[in-house]
């Protein structure tokens, strides 16, 4: 397995990657847009930003954008983009319903260089307080029960996974991938609202704990998955490969022991390579060699 710095990007959360286009995300629902084809022969290199715009909807719903993929679905005949998926994370924490569980979806327009976006469904987990299932403690205990996803595009399912502190596991959860037309509208927010409830389920399981999700994508079969922060022994940098059909965590990635010591966030795939990017813009090549049969 092999990692090297092939560019400098906007920093931030994850991203995702559609066509030769990479979305950076922040927390704040700003986007960053590059073009991969401008990658060059110096890694150091600011690579050219191509656009940027702010999601739809932040007012009132804004993504942390923990994880970030584009689905299968398109909202219009003839869109360039297909949906796209950015999760609340804990950006609501602390609030009257801190929406914990929930990823929004915008269909995504682009006119040469300039993007727009409307905020079209969210989707929820509906079982996010239930200590059996989602929770590992009542009320207060685990630090971060907000969950994060990814999209098996081929196979349209939706997987959502959180960490469990009192197991020290990590849960995930497979749904059949919701519709657009899915759900039924909300007043509150003034688009269609999915819930996914545990009759929904096709499957869960728990595999090791993740020191704090960072991003995340689906890719060959398998869910790639960021963790860890800078700075900080108990939650070092990593990368996690979960295998869903075996149930099973088929790799671990020590970055911190490969000299990546900075919180990596965005993790996805451009044809066959993955692409990975930390906190503070620094864009990786992986190539995974013999470790995965990708």
């Amino acid at each position: 397995m092999k990692i090297k710095q092939i560019a400098k990007i906007h920093g931030g959360q994850d991203g995702a990657i559609f066509g030769d286009f990479l979305f950076r995300f922040n927390h704040q629902g700003e986007c960053f847009v590059y073009d991969l084809k401008t990658v060059g022969e110096d890694p150091e290199k600011e690579l050219p930003q191509f656009s940027s715009f702010v999601l739809d909807g932040v007012e009132k719903l804004k993504p942390h954008s923990n994880s970030v993929a584009f689905g299968s679905e398109y909202a219009e005949e003839g869109d360039e983009f297909p949906l796209l998926y950015a999760n609340i994370y804990n950006n609501h924490a602390g609030m009257k319903n801190p929406l914990k569980g929930v990823t929004l979806v915008y269909r995504v327009v682009r006119q040469g260089t300039a993007f727009t976006t409307s905020l079209l469904q969210m989707i929820e987990i509906g079982f996010a307080e239930d200590v059996d299932s989602w929770r590992s403690y009542p009320q207060i205990g685990d630090v971060r029960p907000y969950g994060n996803f990814a999209i098996d595009t081929q196979n349209d399912i939706y997987y959502a996974f959180t960490m469990r502190d009192k197991s020290q596991t990590t849960r995930y959860f497979s749904f059949k991938m919701p519709k657009l037309s899915d759900g039924v509208y909300d007043k509150e927010y003034g688009i269609r609202r999915v819930v996914l409830n545990k009759s929904d389920l096709l499957g869960s399981f728990d595999c090791p704990y993740q020191h704090y999700i960072q991003g995340a994508c689906f890719y060959g079969g398998y869910v790639f998955s960021a963790e860890g922060f800078t700075d900080n022994a108990d939650n070092l940098p990593a990368m996690r490969v979960i295998n869903p059909e075996s149930r099973q965590e088929v790799l671990f990635v020590d970055l911190i022991a490969m000299g990546f010591a900075i919180e990596p966030e965005m993790v996805d795939f451009h044809g066959n390579m993955c692409y990975y990017s930390d906190f503070d813009g620094n864009l990786f090549a992986v190539d995974f060699g013999t470790d995965l049969n990708l």
